[in-house]
């Protein structure tokens, strides 16, 4: 699905996000999430252990609920890839750079600054990937 003008220009002013999984009990889990659209795609960042890393590779179903902590909101229904081949760790620096709006230099991690190549080491260690998004259906007042 094709986003409007008005939800790029949402999702671009937003990355606080409420993913929500389905898990084995047919409920659903709820994890915060940031998300950003880098070059055309919507991504967010988790680990190959986190638990809703595993739920969605058992059912690739998510709802994404994206706000602004005041009246804005999109929800958006979606289905996800799970970018973790070699790339994984270059493709979480490109995300990190759009949602800190930092196109070059270090990159804020748990409080500090690490430069891209200790950035690059630090998402490799964690065993982080990219979580993309094919949104389906969304709604709600962005």
């Amino acid at each position: 699905m094709t986003f409007t003008d008005a939800e790029v220009a949402f999702l671009d002013r937003q990355h606080t996000a409420a993913m929500i999984t389905v898990g084995r009990d047919g409920l659903p889990k709820v994890a915060r999430v940031g998300v950003a659209v880098v070059d055309g795609q919507l991504w967010s960042s988790g680990t190959r252990d986190r638990v809703r890393t595993r739920r969605l590779r058992e059912d690739p179903r998510c709802t994404l609920f994206v706000f602004d902590g005041q009246f804005s909101w999109l929800a958006l229904e979606t289905s996800v890839r799970l970018l973790d081949g070699d790339e994984a760790a270059e493709q979480n620096v490109r995300l990190f750079r759009v949602m800190q709006q930092r196109p070059a230099g270090p990159l804020s991690w748990f409080g500090g600054e690490l430069d891209e190549e200790a950035f690059l080491r630090q998402m490799a260690e964690e065993g982080r990937l990219i979580y993309e998004f094919d949104v389906h259906r969304s709604y709600g007042v962005a």
